[in-house]
C-alpha cells in the first residue's frame, strides 16, 4: 500500500512538473483540421477538392529542382552563414531592382526559413514581453498566435467593407492614442481576403507609424500573385521597415520552408545572433534550390496565368450558385466569401460541405475571432477543372 502511495505521488509530481506553459496555449491553425478531415473522406475513397490550403498546386520551378539535384551530386551538405548563402541574398536584392526598381544593399536581406521563420526572427528583434502589435481582423492567425507565444500582445484592429478591407491610418492611431503600440503588421495582398493596398496608401501607413513610434513589418509573401494592380514595396517607401517574403507562394516552394527578409541596417546583427541559436542556418539545398528559383520566372508566370483563369471561374461562378457576395479578388490566391444568407456558423457550414460535397474550404474563425462566423475562404491554386466542379458541387448542394 506505501508502494502504491508513493508510486501515485510521484506521478502526480511528473504530471505537474510536465504541464505545458501558458505561452504555449494558443489556438490551433484550423485550416490544418479541415486538412485532417478531407484526409479521412479521401482514405475512404472519395474524391475532395481541396481549397482550404493556402498551397500551390503546381511545383517548384524546374531551375529549382534542378540546382538541387545538381547540389546533391557533390554530395556534402553543410550548414550555411546564418544570414543566407552570398548568392541567395545577393539574387534577391537583385529581384527589388527588377521588380520595383529599388537598390537593395544584400547585407540587408536574410534567409529564413519561410515567411514563419521570419516572422519569429522579427517579433524576437523588435518587440519586448507585453509590447502591443496591431494585426488587421480579418488575418493571417499566425501572426497573433506567434506574438502571443513570444510574450507580446496582438491588438486586432477591425476592418470593413467601407475600407475596402484594410487598415487605414486613422483606425491604427485612434488605437494608439487609446494605449500605445509599439508594432503593426500589414499584408498586401492579405490572407485570407486576398485584398491589396496601393502604393500611396502604404506609404501613408509607413509615415503615420514612423511619426507616431510603431515599428512597421510588411508581409509580402503574395507579391507576384497580383491582377488587380501592381503590389507595392514597403522596402521602395523606407529603409526603416521590416519587410518579410517567401518562395511559397509565387515560387509554389511550400514544402522546402525558404523565404527573406529585409529589415533596417540596425536590426542586421541582431537578427543574426537570433538566427544563430534558433536555427543555425536556413536549409542548404533550399537556398541553393532558391536561387535558381528566379530563372523560372516564365513557367511561375503561366502557373499565375491559371490563377487568374481560376479566379475567373469562381468570380462569375460562386453567385449563380448562391455565394453572391465576397471581398474584392484583388490578389493572393483567395476568395473570402460571406455565407451569412445560409448560416452563421462557418465551423459547421464548412465541415457539412465538406462531408456533403467533398468540397474542403476554411471557416472564417480561423482568421476573424468577431465576424468569422459569417464567411469562408476559398483557396484557388488547384485547377480549372476543380473549380468548375466545385462550384457545381456547391451551387447544387445550397439549392437542394
Amino acid at each position: 500500500m506505501l508502494n502504491d502511495a508513493a508510486n501515485t505521488s510521484k506521478v502526480a509530481a511528473a504530471r505537474r512538473l510536465l504541464q505545458p506553459s501558458r505561452r504555449s496555449d494558443v489556438p490551433p491553425f484550423m485550416v490544418m483540421d479541415v486538412m485532417a478531415a478531407a484526409a479521412r473522406i479521401e482514405e475512404s475513397g472519395g474524391q475532395v477538392i481541396h481549397m482550404e490550403v493556402g498551397q500551390p498546386a503546381a511545383p517548384a520551378p524546374k531551375t529549382a529542382i534542378a540546382a538541387a539535384k545538381a547540389a546533391l551530386d557533390v554530395g556534402r551538405v553543410s550548414y550555411t552563414e546564418a544570414l543566407g548563402i552570398p548568392p541567395l541574398r545577393a539574387r534577391i536584392a537583385r529581384h527589388y531592382a527588377e521588380t520595383y526598381g529599388v537598390e537593395i544593399d544584400p547585407g540587408r536581406v536574410v534567409a529564413t526559413t519561410g515567411s514563419s521563420g521570419g516572422f519569429i526572427l522579427a517579433f524576437l528583434a523588435l518587440f519586448e514581453p507585453g509590447d502591443r502589435v496591431a494585426v488587421a481582423e480579418p488575418g493571417y492567425p499566425p501572426y497573433r498566435n506567434i506574438l502571443k507565444a513570444l510574450g507580446c500582445e496582438p491588438v486586432a484592429i477591425e476592418i470593413s467593407e467601407n475600407t475596402r478591407w484594410a487598415l487605414t491610418v486613422d483606425a491604427l492611431l485612434a488605437e494608439h492614442r487609446r494605449k500605445p503600440l509599439q508594432g503593426v503588421i500589414v499584408a498586401s495582398p492579405a490572407n485570407p481576403t486576398g485584398t491589396m493596398v496601393r502604393e500611396d496608401t502604404l506609404a501613408e501607413l509607413i509615415a503615420a507609424c514612423a511619426d507616431a513610434g510603431i515599428k512597421f513589418i510588411s508581409d509580402e509573401i503574395y507579391h507576384g500573385l497580383d491582377y488587380a494592380f501592381p503590389a507595392a514595396t514597403a522596402a521602395k517607401i523606407s529603409d526603416e521597415v521590416t519587410v518579410i517574403n517567401s518562395f511559397s507562394k509565387y515560387f509554389c516552394m511550400t514544402g522546402w520552408r525558404v523565404g527573406w527578409m529585409v529589415v533596417p541596417e540596425s536590426l542586421v546583427r541582431s537578427v543574426e545572433r537570433l538566427q544563430q541559436n534558433l536555427a543555425i542556418s536556413v536549409p542548404t539545398l533550399s537556398q541553393i534550390a532558391a536561387v535558381a528559383a528566379f530563372d523560372g520566372r516564365d513557367e511561375m508566370d503561366a502557373v499565375k496565368h491559371g490563377y487568374e483563369e481560376n479566379r475567373r471561374i469562381l468570380i462569375e461562378g460562386l453567385p449563380k450558385a448562391g455565394l453572391e457576395h465576397f471581398l474584392p479578388v484583388d490578389g493572393a490566391f483567395y476568395l473570402y466569401a460571406d455565407i451569412s444568407r445560409f448560416s452563421n456558423d462557418s465551423l459547421d457550414f464548412a465541415r457539412r460541405m465538406l462531408e456533403e460535397t467533398h468540397v474542403a474550404a476554411t471557416a472564417g474563425v480561423d482568421f476573424d475571432t468577431r465576424r468569422g462566423n459569417q464567411f469562408l475562404r476559398f483557396c484557388y491554386a488547384g485547377s480549372a477543372a476543380e473549380m468548375h466542379e466545385a462550384v457545381e458541387r456547391i451551387g447544387n448542394w445550397l439549392k437542394r
